[in-house]
Protein backbone atom coordinates (compact mmCIF):
# COMPACT_ATOMS: atom_id res chain seq x y z
CA UNK A 1 0.00 0.00 0.00
CA UNK A 2 1.88 2.94 -1.21
CA UNK A 3 -0.77 5.67 -0.51
CA UNK A 4 -4.23 5.33 1.23
CA UNK A 5 -6.87 7.98 1.38
CA UNK A 6 -8.29 7.84 4.76
CA UNK A 7 -11.99 10.11 5.42
CA UNK A 8 -13.24 9.83 8.79
CA UNK A 9 -16.78 11.30 8.68
CA UNK A 10 -18.17 12.94 11.85
CA UNK A 11 -20.98 15.16 12.03
CA UNK A 12 -19.45 18.63 11.89
CA UNK A 13 -15.99 17.92 9.96
CA UNK A 14 -14.58 15.43 7.86
CA UNK A 15 -10.65 14.69 8.65
CA UNK A 16 -9.08 13.56 5.87
CA UNK A 17 -5.32 12.31 5.49
CA UNK A 18 -3.24 11.07 2.44
CA UNK A 19 -1.51 8.34 3.55
CA UNK A 20 1.82 7.91 1.74
CA UNK A 21 4.39 5.14 3.08
CA UNK A 22 7.24 7.02 1.09
CA UNK A 23 6.76 10.47 3.68
CA UNK A 24 6.68 11.02 7.09
CA UNK A 25 3.25 11.59 8.63
CA UNK A 26 3.90 15.17 9.44
CA UNK A 27 4.42 15.33 5.59
CA UNK A 28 1.21 13.38 4.30
CA UNK A 29 -1.42 15.90 3.21
CA UNK A 30 -4.08 16.65 6.00
CA UNK A 31 -7.37 18.38 5.39
CA UNK A 32 -10.25 19.08 7.87
CA UNK A 33 -13.00 20.23 5.81
CA UNK A 34 -17.10 20.61 7.16
CA UNK A 35 -18.78 17.37 6.97
CA UNK A 36 -20.81 16.45 3.80
CA UNK A 37 -23.98 16.46 6.22
CA UNK A 38 -23.28 20.42 6.71
CA UNK A 39 -21.91 20.77 3.37
CA UNK A 40 -25.33 19.61 1.95
CA UNK A 41 -27.28 21.78 4.98
CA UNK A 42 -25.26 24.49 3.32
CA UNK A 43 -27.06 24.11 -0.07
CA UNK A 44 -30.43 23.59 1.49
CA UNK A 45 -30.25 26.56 3.28
CA UNK A 46 -29.52 28.85 0.36
CA UNK A 47 -32.47 27.29 -1.74
CA UNK A 48 -34.63 28.11 1.35
CA UNK A 49 -33.22 31.56 1.22
CA UNK A 50 -33.79 31.79 -2.65
CA UNK A 51 -37.38 30.72 -1.49
CA UNK A 52 -36.83 27.60 -4.58
CA UNK A 53 -37.45 23.64 -3.84
CA UNK A 54 -35.36 20.99 -3.72
CA UNK A 55 -34.63 17.86 -5.39
CA UNK A 56 -32.04 15.25 -3.17
CA UNK A 57 -30.61 12.76 -5.12
CA UNK A 58 -27.56 10.19 -5.00
CA UNK A 59 -26.66 8.07 -1.33
CA UNK A 60 -27.80 7.76 1.73
CA UNK A 61 -25.05 9.58 4.29
CA UNK A 62 -24.94 10.93 7.93
CA UNK A 63 -27.98 13.10 8.73
CA UNK A 64 -27.94 15.83 11.45
CA UNK A 65 -27.78 18.91 9.90
CA UNK A 66 -28.90 18.17 6.47
CA UNK A 67 -32.44 16.54 8.34
CA UNK A 68 -32.69 19.68 9.82
CA UNK A 69 -32.05 21.84 7.02
CA UNK A 70 -34.67 19.97 5.20
CA UNK A 71 -36.96 20.10 8.08
CA UNK A 72 -36.66 24.41 8.15
CA UNK A 73 -37.26 24.31 4.70
CA UNK A 74 -40.14 22.65 5.01
CA UNK A 75 -41.46 24.35 7.54
CA UNK A 76 -41.37 27.74 5.00
CA UNK A 77 -43.87 25.82 2.98
CA UNK A 78 -40.95 24.98 0.49
CA UNK A 79 -41.26 21.82 -1.11
CA UNK A 80 -38.59 18.99 -0.73
CA UNK A 81 -38.31 16.11 -3.34
CA UNK A 82 -36.00 13.20 -2.56
CA UNK A 83 -35.18 9.82 -4.51
CA UNK A 84 -35.79 6.54 -2.51
CA UNK A 85 -32.38 6.31 -1.35
CA UNK A 86 -31.01 9.99 -0.85
CA UNK A 87 -34.39 10.33 1.46
CA UNK A 88 -33.33 7.38 3.48
CA UNK A 89 -30.70 10.04 4.89
CA UNK A 90 -34.18 11.42 6.89
CA UNK A 91 -35.18 8.21 8.02
CA UNK A 92 -35.25 4.40 7.28
CA UNK A 93 -39.34 4.46 7.37
CA UNK A 94 -40.33 6.05 4.06
CA UNK A 95 -43.85 6.59 5.66
CA UNK A 96 -41.68 8.95 8.44
CA UNK A 97 -39.98 10.71 5.53
CA UNK A 98 -43.66 11.57 3.88
CA UNK A 99 -45.12 12.92 7.19
CA UNK A 100 -43.03 15.35 7.26
CA UNK A 101 -43.76 16.58 3.66
CA UNK A 102 -41.16 15.15 1.70
CA UNK A 103 -42.45 13.61 -1.92
CA UNK A 104 -40.26 10.96 -2.78
CA UNK A 105 -39.67 10.43 -6.63
CA UNK A 106 -36.83 9.49 -9.11
CA UNK A 107 -37.91 12.02 -11.58
CA UNK A 108 -36.28 15.81 -10.47
CA UNK A 109 -38.97 18.26 -10.92
CA UNK A 110 -37.53 20.95 -13.35
CA UNK A 111 -38.16 23.83 -11.24
CA UNK A 112 -36.22 22.15 -8.38
CA UNK A 113 -32.06 22.52 -7.06
CA UNK A 114 -30.32 19.45 -7.58
CA UNK A 115 -28.79 18.73 -4.76
CA UNK A 116 -26.33 15.66 -4.50
CA UNK A 117 -26.15 13.43 -1.54
CA UNK A 118 -23.44 11.45 -0.64
CA UNK A 119 -20.62 10.63 2.58
CA UNK A 120 -17.67 10.91 0.08
CA UNK A 121 -17.31 13.66 -3.13
CA UNK A 122 -14.69 12.59 -5.15
CA UNK A 123 -14.82 15.26 -7.24
CA UNK A 124 -14.41 17.80 -4.23
CA UNK A 125 -11.25 15.39 -2.89
CA UNK A 126 -10.09 14.85 -6.54
CA UNK A 127 -9.79 18.82 -7.52
CA UNK A 128 -8.43 19.75 -4.40
CA UNK A 129 -5.59 16.79 -4.42
CA UNK A 130 -4.88 18.02 -8.18
CA UNK A 131 -4.33 21.79 -7.04
CA UNK A 132 -1.51 20.36 -4.51
CA UNK A 133 0.15 17.85 -6.78
CA UNK A 134 -1.71 14.91 -6.25
CA UNK A 135 -4.12 12.34 -7.82
CA UNK A 136 -6.83 10.81 -6.14
CA UNK A 137 -5.53 7.35 -4.77
CA UNK A 138 -7.07 4.30 -5.61
CA UNK A 139 -7.37 2.65 -2.16
CA UNK A 140 -9.59 4.25 0.58
CA UNK A 141 -10.25 3.45 4.10
CA UNK A 142 -13.46 5.44 5.31
CA UNK A 143 -15.15 5.57 9.02
CA UNK A 144 -18.53 6.75 9.07
CA UNK A 145 -20.81 6.48 11.89
CA UNK A 146 -23.58 4.16 10.77
CA UNK A 147 -26.70 3.24 12.91
CA UNK A 148 -28.61 0.80 11.13
CA UNK A 149 -31.19 -0.20 8.86
CA UNK A 150 -33.93 -0.15 11.60
CA UNK A 151 -37.34 1.14 10.09
CA UNK A 152 -39.58 -0.13 12.80
CA UNK A 153 -37.41 0.53 15.79
CA UNK A 154 -35.45 3.30 17.55
CA UNK A 155 -31.93 3.59 15.28
CA UNK A 156 -30.53 4.31 19.16
CA UNK A 157 -31.61 1.11 20.62
CA UNK A 158 -30.66 -0.83 17.45
CA UNK A 159 -27.09 0.60 17.20
CA UNK A 160 -26.56 -0.17 20.78
CA UNK A 161 -27.32 -3.80 19.79
CA UNK A 162 -24.40 -3.84 17.53
CA UNK A 163 -21.96 -2.77 20.18
CA UNK A 164 -24.03 -6.02 22.08
CA UNK A 165 -22.58 -8.47 19.18
CA UNK A 166 -20.00 -7.13 19.18
CA UNK A 167 -19.04 -7.45 22.81
CA UNK A 168 -20.66 -11.16 23.09
CA UNK A 169 -18.05 -12.11 20.08
CA UNK A 170 -15.25 -11.01 22.40
CA UNK A 171 -14.88 -7.29 21.65
CA UNK A 172 -11.56 -7.51 19.55
CA UNK A 173 -10.09 -4.76 18.42
CA UNK A 174 -9.43 -6.86 15.01
CA UNK A 175 -13.43 -7.01 14.71
CA UNK A 176 -14.06 -3.04 14.75
CA UNK A 177 -13.02 -3.15 10.86
CA UNK A 178 -15.20 -4.14 7.87
CA UNK A 179 -14.09 -6.31 5.06
CA UNK A 180 -17.78 -8.01 4.40
CA UNK A 181 -20.04 -5.35 5.69
CA UNK A 182 -23.39 -6.59 7.34
CA UNK A 183 -26.60 -5.70 5.05
CA UNK A 184 -27.81 -3.45 7.80
CA UNK A 185 -25.03 -0.98 7.32
CA UNK A 186 -26.81 0.56 4.36
CA UNK A 187 -24.48 3.69 4.92
CA UNK A 188 -21.22 1.70 4.62
CA UNK A 189 -22.38 0.15 1.75
CA UNK A 190 -23.90 3.73 0.42
CA UNK A 191 -19.99 4.85 1.05
CA UNK A 192 -18.47 1.72 -0.99
CA UNK A 193 -20.55 2.41 -3.92
CA UNK A 194 -18.49 5.69 -3.84
CA UNK A 195 -15.27 4.45 -3.14
CA UNK A 196 -15.04 0.76 -4.76
CA UNK A 197 -13.22 -1.98 -2.55
CA UNK A 198 -12.75 0.89 0.97
CA UNK A 199 -11.91 -0.32 3.81
CA UNK A 200 -14.84 0.88 6.19
CA UNK A 201 -14.90 1.26 9.93
CA UNK A 202 -17.55 3.08 12.34
CA UNK A 203 -16.12 6.43 13.23
CA UNK A 204 -15.51 5.31 17.17
CA UNK A 205 -13.78 2.40 16.66
CA UNK A 206 -11.79 4.37 14.01
CA UNK A 207 -11.16 6.80 17.20
CA UNK A 208 -10.46 4.11 19.42
CA UNK A 209 -7.79 2.46 16.99
CA UNK A 210 -6.52 6.10 16.59
CA UNK A 211 -6.04 6.65 20.27
CA UNK A 212 -4.09 3.38 20.97
CA UNK A 213 -1.45 4.47 17.94
CA UNK A 214 -0.54 7.73 20.63
CA UNK A 215 3.20 6.59 21.81
CA UNK A 216 2.35 7.24 25.59
CA UNK A 217 -1.45 5.15 25.27
CA UNK A 218 0.48 2.34 23.38
CA UNK A 219 2.98 2.06 26.34
CA UNK A 220 -0.01 2.06 28.80
CA UNK A 221 -1.78 -0.53 26.93
CA UNK A 222 0.85 -3.04 26.92
CA UNK A 223 0.78 -2.43 31.38
CA UNK A 224 -2.77 -2.67 31.70
CA UNK A 225 -6.33 -1.14 31.02
CA UNK A 226 -6.82 2.25 29.07
CA UNK A 227 -10.05 3.80 29.00
CA UNK A 228 -10.40 5.69 26.16
CA UNK A 229 -13.02 8.85 26.18
CA UNK A 230 -13.80 10.17 22.62
CA UNK A 231 -15.60 13.34 22.91
CA UNK A 232 -17.16 13.59 19.13
CA UNK A 233 -19.59 16.66 18.06
CA UNK A 234 -22.38 14.67 18.28
CA UNK A 235 -21.73 11.28 20.10
CA UNK A 236 -19.22 10.32 23.02
CA UNK A 237 -17.87 6.71 22.87
CA UNK A 238 -15.97 5.46 26.18
CA UNK A 239 -14.21 1.97 25.87
CA UNK A 240 -12.14 0.16 28.40
CA UNK A 241 -9.36 -1.50 26.25
CA UNK A 242 -7.48 -4.65 27.68
CA UNK A 243 -5.27 -7.09 25.89
CA UNK A 244 -6.54 -6.30 22.47
CA UNK A 245 -10.06 -6.50 23.35
CA UNK A 246 -12.93 -3.81 24.53
CA UNK A 247 -14.02 -5.26 27.74
CA UNK A 248 -16.24 -2.10 28.64
CA UNK A 249 -18.15 0.53 26.76
CA UNK A 250 -21.14 3.27 26.71
CA UNK A 251 -21.96 5.25 23.96
CA UNK A 252 -23.88 8.56 24.69
CA UNK A 253 -25.14 12.22 22.68
CA UNK A 254 -21.59 15.04 23.30
CA UNK A 255 -24.96 17.34 23.24
CA UNK A 256 -26.16 15.65 26.76
CA UNK A 257 -22.94 15.47 28.58
CA UNK A 258 -21.08 17.18 30.74
CA UNK A 259 -17.77 17.31 33.01
CA UNK A 260 -19.10 15.97 35.34
CA UNK A 261 -21.39 13.74 33.61
CA UNK A 262 -18.87 12.37 31.91
CA UNK A 263 -16.87 11.20 35.39
CA UNK A 264 -19.73 10.29 36.65
CA UNK A 265 -20.56 7.64 34.21
CA UNK A 266 -16.67 6.78 33.85
CA UNK A 267 -16.47 6.01 36.99
CA UNK A 268 -19.40 3.82 37.41
CA UNK A 269 -18.10 1.89 33.92
CA UNK A 270 -14.73 1.37 35.63
CA UNK A 271 -16.56 -0.10 38.92
CA UNK A 272 -18.30 -2.37 35.99
CA UNK A 273 -21.50 -0.32 38.26
CA UNK A 274 -23.10 1.31 34.98
CA UNK A 275 -25.93 -0.08 33.85
CA UNK A 276 -27.33 -0.20 30.00
CA UNK A 277 -30.79 1.08 31.71
CA UNK A 278 -29.36 3.99 33.25
CA UNK A 279 -27.69 5.47 29.89
CA UNK A 280 -30.71 4.59 28.09
CA UNK A 281 -32.88 6.54 30.48
CA UNK A 282 -30.82 9.31 30.02
CA UNK A 283 -31.24 9.23 25.84
CA UNK A 284 -28.05 7.57 25.34
CA UNK A 285 -27.62 4.86 23.43
CA UNK A 286 -26.42 1.95 26.27
CA UNK A 287 -23.77 1.10 28.12
CA UNK A 288 -21.64 -2.84 28.43
CA UNK A 289 -20.38 -2.98 32.04
CA UNK A 290 -16.78 -4.80 32.20
CA UNK A 291 -17.13 -8.66 34.13
CA UNK A 292 -15.56 -6.89 37.15
CA UNK A 293 -14.39 -3.81 38.30
CA UNK A 294 -10.95 -2.61 37.04
CA UNK A 295 -8.34 0.32 37.71
CA UNK A 296 -7.45 1.88 34.52
CA UNK A 297 -3.83 2.29 34.44
CA UNK A 298 -4.41 5.48 31.70
CA UNK A 299 -7.09 7.33 30.91
CA UNK A 300 -7.37 8.94 27.64
CA UNK A 301 -9.41 12.27 26.45
CA UNK A 302 -9.56 12.51 22.28
CA UNK A 303 -12.53 14.07 20.18
CA UNK A 304 -13.44 17.55 19.17
CA UNK A 305 -15.17 18.27 22.23
CA UNK A 306 -12.67 17.02 24.54
CA UNK A 307 -12.28 20.14 26.30
CA UNK A 308 -15.07 19.16 28.37
CA UNK A 309 -12.81 17.18 30.39
CA UNK A 310 -9.83 20.28 30.33
CA UNK A 311 -10.54 20.38 33.85
CA UNK A 312 -9.93 16.33 35.21
CA UNK A 313 -6.90 13.99 35.31
CA UNK A 314 -6.89 12.37 32.01
CA UNK A 315 -4.11 12.35 29.32
CA UNK A 316 -4.98 14.06 25.86
CA UNK A 317 -3.91 11.76 23.10
CA UNK A 318 -2.34 13.35 20.39
CA UNK A 319 -0.87 10.67 18.18
CA UNK A 320 1.46 12.32 15.42
CA UNK A 321 1.45 15.59 17.33
CA UNK A 322 -2.63 15.43 15.75
CA UNK A 323 -5.72 15.02 17.92
CA UNK A 324 -8.09 16.13 14.67
CA UNK A 325 -7.00 12.39 12.55
CA UNK A 326 -7.14 10.61 15.31
CA UNK A 327 -9.56 8.29 13.35
CA UNK A 328 -7.65 8.79 10.30
CA UNK A 329 -4.20 6.81 12.05
CA UNK A 330 -6.93 4.01 13.39
CA UNK A 331 -8.14 3.58 9.58
CA UNK A 332 -3.99 3.31 8.32
CA UNK A 333 -3.59 1.34 11.28
CA UNK A 334 -6.40 -0.74 10.65
CA UNK A 335 -5.73 -1.37 6.91
CA UNK A 336 -2.13 -2.25 8.00
CA UNK A 337 -4.05 -5.06 10.57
Amino acid sequence: MAKLMAIDIGGGTQDILLYDSDKTLENCIQLILPSPTVLVAQQIKRATEAGKAVFLHGHVMGGGPSTKAVRDHLSKGLPVFATKEAALTIHDDPKRVESLGVVTTEDPPAHAVRIHTGDIDREMLARILGEAGEDLPAEFAVAVQDHGYSPGESNRIFRFRIWEQFMAAGGKLSDLVYGDIPSFFTRMEAARKQAPGALLMDTCGAALLGALTDERVREASARGTVAVINLGNQHTFAALVEDQRVIGLFEHHTGMMTPQKVAHYLKKLTAGKLSNAEVQEDQGHGCLPPAEAVDPVLTVVTGPRRSLLSSLDCYFAAPQGNMMLMGCFGLVDAANL
